[in-house]
């Protein structure tokens, strides 16, 4: 890849952005070079990495990336920490959140992060620059609609953030762009980029300094932070009462905790959502009703990790605890925060139980990406992976079964999609 320094006169005149659910990247182009990822979060072990997170302490202030993550522990959690804000894109019931009981839109929110980062980009190399090629999954969403009303709000956010120029590219496509620069001859490749929120892929017919040729792409919205929420379902939603029973006053039949509740409790993003009043007030309500003692201290433990705050700290706990299932065969979930002091051991067996309907799902968009593209899987030369769930031993073992181990290749797990819609701004600037 041509890459050129900060110091060059030649400045960059187009922004390429990995906008993604749990970390984001940008870099630039002009209409003869390549610029590398910006480091963009000095607070970060890869600057170049922005965790897409945000933090206000106050309407007034905000603090994003791992800069957000910081001052969430040093505020104690007194404040609103918003994380994989990407999800709720092409859902038509979510306008926004709420921010010391202000209400805060969707777009604004995003545009917020965008903003921002476009911010810390023109101070990195002095410039003012309004345009942007803005990665999307292959599929927001299943149903067509919801795809477009979800690139509809990702551009008005794009714009809220100061871009007057935005075009889309589906981020396995620009994975593809950026594998295409190491091919040295024709070749058709499955490009599949497994990341925090979505699944993608595509099946490209490429050569080296030829453009793209899309076949077949397809996507679905399930990917880390689903399996995530699957080993918080089976292993963990108990220690905070999803078994308990209770009985309302003068009714005679045994309820358990409402099922949407606990829905919520398993999904990283809307963890949060339970401090809302209306749930909290419920909740109250049931800690006079619940039948058994053993109930109430389950109560008392999701009234901590709810008022606390400490939803994204566990759920940090228990994407580390995936993560090391990829290397090891067991590992322990310890979560010591006062009035919680959570001890389970998850192996990687069970998880891979857990997660069974999560990969299936995953499993049928990529079948259906060579249904679309009208190839079989041993005609794939090429399998090339990217995004951290990646690393997954269950999903590493579902490519291994439709493709030959030698054709499956890692490929730079969190670069390859901006540095591939960096030449997709390079050639839309000499379109």
């Amino acid at each position: 890849m041509t890459t050129i320094s900060k110091k060059s006169p030649k400045k960059p005149e187009v922004y390429a952005i990995d906008f993604g659910t749990s970390n984001s990247l940008v870099a630039a182009a002009n209409r003869e070079n390549i610029f590398p990822a910006i480091p963009l979060d000095p607070f970060h072990s890869d600057p170049t990495v922005f965790r897409s997170i945000l933090f206000f302490p106050t309407m007034a202030k905000c603090y994003y990336g791992a800069e957000a993550v910081k001052e969430f522990y040093q505020h104690q959690g007194q404040g609103r920490l918003i994380r994989s804000i990407k999800k709720y894109l092409p859902s038509r019931t979510f306008v926004g959140t709420y921010v010391e009981d202000r209400p805060v839109n969707l777009e604004d929110i995003i545009g917020f992060f965008l903003g921002e980062a476009r911010r810390r980009a023109n101070e990195f190399y002095g410039v003012d620059i309004k345009r942007a090629v803005l990665g999307r999954p292959a599929k927001f969403a299943p149903d067509d609609a919801d795809d477009r009303y979800a690139e509809f709000r990702l551009r008005q956010a794009a714009e809220r953030g100061g871009f007057t120029e935005v075009i889309f590219c589906p981020e396995p496509v620009a994975a593809a762009y950026d594998y295409r620069e190491r091919a040295v001859e024709a070749e058709l490749v499955l490009v599949a980029d497994f990341g925090g929120g979505t699944s993608d892929f595509t099946v490209i017919r490429l050569r080296n300094g030829e453009r793209v040729e899309v076949l077949g792409m397809s996507g679905v919205s399930m990917a880390g932070d689903a399996l995530d929420g699957e080993l918080m379902r089976h292993k963990l939603v108990n220690y905070f009462g999803a078994d308990l029973n209770y009985k309302v006053p003068f009714g005679n039949n045994i309820l358990r905790m409402p099922g949407h509740l606990m829905e919520k409790l398993c999904s990283p993003a809307d963890i949060a959502l339970l401090g809302k009043r209306d749930i909290l007030e419920f909740l109250r309500l049931l800690q006079k009703w619940t039948i058994q003692g053993p109930d109430k201290v389950k109560l008392d433990r999701l009234f901590t990790l709810i008022e606390d705050q400490q939803g994204f700290p566990l759920f940090e706990h228990i994407e580390q605890a995936k993560r090391e299932l990829s290397q090891v065969l067991e590992t322990p979930i310890d979560f010591d925060y006062p009035r919680i002091e959570l001890h389970a051991r998850i192996g990687r067996e069970e998880f891979e139980t857990f997660i069974d309907a999560e990969v299936t799902a995953i499993t049928n968009a990529l079948d259906e990406t060579l249904r679309l593209a009208g190839v079989r899987a041993e005609q794939i030369q090429r399998v090339c992976c990217t995004g951290g769930t990646a690393r997954v031993p269950r999903i590493q073992a579902e490519l291994a079964r439709r493709f030959a181990p030698e054709k499956i290749q890692d490929h730079k797990y969190f670069h390859s999609v901006v540095e591939g819609l960096s030449h997709r701004a390079k050639e839309w600037l000499n379109d």
